[in-house]
């Protein structure tokens, strides 16, 4: 079955700069994967609904946008659940970097 990933990454920029920086960069983040395809990106308010593709297999999930974090939400199926923690570093470092305040 489906197990969750989750990944809360917090942040100093409010909601609406911390969305900002997610809509422009979530796109060129999962090109840097090379084995990632994105299927859909939709984004409704403070929260993305996201499908994605990788080993051949579908994963879906959601991520919100809070004041002072965002919450990555993805249902991985079986295959790729070995890979969770993985994953789930290469996320929280990536939304770092987006998410880090710039001087």
């Amino acid at each position: 079955m489906f197990a969750p990933l989750i990944v809360s990454i917090p942040h100093r920029l409010g909601r609406e700069e911390a969305t900002r920086r997610l809509k422009a960069g979530l796109t060129r983040a999962a090109a840097s994967i090379p084995m990632l395809q994105v299927d859909e990106e939709r984004w409704e308010g403070d929260r993305l609904f996201f499908c994605v593709r990788a080993l051949g297999q579908a994963a879906s999930g959601h991520l919100d946008v809070a004041e002072d974090h965002a919450r990555l939400e993805v249902a991985l199926p079986w295959l790729l659940q070995r890979f969770a923690k993985v994953a789930q570093v290469a996320i929280r470092n990536r939304g770092n970097l987006l998410l880090t305040k710039r001087s």
